[in-house]
C-alpha cells in the first residue's frame, strides 16, 4: 500500500508540471510515463499474481481503453474544424508552384530567430509561440515546468497573433502556413488523429477568424530546405 501511494504522489505531482507546458509541440506515447500492471494465472491453480513493469508513473489495466489526455481532445476539436473547413495540405514542391502561380504567401509561424536564419522568399513571419515575457507567480512557476523536462527557453502562446496577421494580410489573402516540422491531419495505426503541430493549430485560428483560404505545409519548412527550394537569410 505505501508503494501505492508513492505512485499516486508522484504521477500527481508530474502531471501537475506537464499542465504548465501546454505549448509543447506533439505528445509522448501514451505508455512513457506509465507502470502497466499485468495479471497472469499460474500453471497450478487460479492464483494470480501481479508483475509490474517500470515504465513511469501511471498504472494501467489492459481491460481499460487509454483515456485521451486534455492536449488531445483539443486537437481533435482542432482537427475537425479544419478538416469541416477544408484546409488543404500541401507538399513544398506544390507551395512553391502556387507561390508563383496563384499569388499564395507562406505564413512562416516559427520564432522570429529561427524565421531570420532561413525562410521562403517574401514569407511573412507571424510567430504563434513566443517566450514567456512576464515574472508574475504563475510565470515563474511554468518556467520551473519546462526547466523540469529540460527546457529552457518556455514559451507560451501569443495572444496577438490574429492581430498581428489582421495587420499584414486580409481575410480573402491565399495563406500557406508553415512551421518547422509541419505536423499532418492524415489519419495513421499509430496517430488516429494526426498529429498536430504549429503551423496547424495557427491555420485552426485563423479560419476561426474568418480567413477563407489557408492552406497547410506538409512536412513544414524543414522539407521545403531539404528539396532545395529558394530561401534567403536576415543575418
Amino acid at each position: 500500500m505505501a508503494a501505492f501511494t508513492s505512485v499516486s504522489l508522484q504521477y500527481s505531482s508530474t502531471s501537475s508540471l506537464q499542465s504548465l507546458v501546454p505549448s509543447l509541440e506533439g505528445t509522448r506515447e501514451p505508455n512513457s510515463w506509465g507502470v502497466r500492471e499485468r495479471s497472469c494465472k499460474t500453471t497450478t491453480g487460479q492464483r494470480l499474481h501481479s508483475q509490474k513493469i517500470a515504465r513511469g508513473l501511471t498504472i494501467q489495466s489492459a481491460a481499460t481503453k487509454t483515456a485521451k489526455t486534455p492536449a488531445e481532445e483539443d486537437w481533435k476539436i482542432k482537427r475537425e474544424l479544419l478538416l469541416q473547413k477544408r484546409v488543404r495540405s500541401v507538399d513544398a514542391k506544390e507551395a512553391f508552384r502556387l507561390l508563383k502561380e496563384n499569388n499564395f504567401v507562406i505564413l512562416d509561424v516559427r520564432p522570429e530567430a529561427e524565421f531570420k536564419e532561413a525562410h521562403p522568399p517574401d514569407a511573412i513571419n507571424v510567430q504563434i509561440y513566443r517566450l514567456i515575457k512576464e515574472w508574475t507567480a504563475w510565470d515563474i512557476a511554468r518556467r520551473a515546468a519546462f526547466a523540469f523536462f529540460g527546457i529552457f527557453a518556455g514559451t507560451e502562446e501569443n495572444p496577438e497573433f490574429i492581430q498581428s496577421v489582421e495587420a499584414k494580410l486580409n481575410k480573402n489573402a491565399k495563406i500557406i502556413v508553415a512551421c518547422s516540422s509541419g505536423g499532418t491531419m492524415k489519419p495513421t495505426q499509430n496517430l488516429p488523429e494526426g498529429q498536430q503541430s504549429r503551423s496547424l493549430i495557427a491555420a485552426y485560428l485563423l479560419v476561426l477568424n474568418g480567413y477563407t483560404n489557408v492552406f497547410h505545409l506538409e512536412g513544414g519548412l524543414y522539407s521545403w530546405f531539404k528539396e532545395d527550394l529558394p530561401s534567403v537569410s536576415e543575418e
